[in-house]
């Protein structure tokens, strides 16, 4: 799970995550500020909660348990699309409808705001093209009311069967030189 960033004085930079998840989670994050960087804007990564206004009675960790209670929450589901098994997962629109029944919304825009939330907190994973185009700001929204955008928890034991994507492949490379720092990456 490690990727190399090689830096503008061609220096590279080796990270290794815990997980295959979490290494993706931090190219995505850093493809975001390179673009962000490189398009002339000034990147910074804000607080979720002050961007888009969340109410401060709202509680994303309370309400990503209550997601993953195993009889009233997001049933985790086998789900197929473009000759890909994605496994322990559920459709964006399985998210909504579940806020809406469990009353933490009022309605289906209110739900694309909480969820778009959980998913810039790191409590939502996009699974699958569609979703993690729109995670990484090529859509309108980050995340996707749609049966066919796939999510998952990042703890859930996710898994794509007969994936061959571009991003989801490590070339091996033998590593050399010195470990100039060592320690615990945090994302926020």
């Amino acid at each position: 799970f490690v990727f190399k960033l090689t830096a503008a004085k061609q220096q590279d930079h080796f990270f290794q995550a815990a997980y295959l998840e979490e290494r993706d989670a931090w190219v995505r994050d850093i493809k975001k500020a390179i673009y962000c960087i490189d398009g002339g804007q000034r990147f910074a990564r804000k607080s979720t909660r002050r961007s888009i206004r969340l109410p401060e009675t709202i509680n994303l960790s309370a309400l990503y348990l209550s997601m993953k209670d195993p009889e009233k929450g997001i049933k985790e589901l086998k789900l197929e699309k473009d000759k890909k098994v994605f496994n322990h997962c559920f459709t964006g629109t399985s998210v909504i409808d579940w806020l809406v029944s469990s009353n933490s919304i009022r309605n289906r825009k209110e739900g694309l705001m909480l969820a778009s939330s959980l998913l810039s907190e790191g409590y939502l994973q996009p699974a699958g093209d569609t979703s993690k185009t729109a995670a990484e700001g090529l859509s309108d929204t980050p995340f996707l009311d749609l049966c066919d955008a796939y999510y998952y928890f990042p703890d859930s034991g996710f898994f794509c069967e007969g994936n061959s994507s571009d991003d989801d492949v490590v070339l091996k490379e033998e590593f050399r030189g010195i470990v100039v720092k060592q320690g615990c990456l945090l994302k926020q």
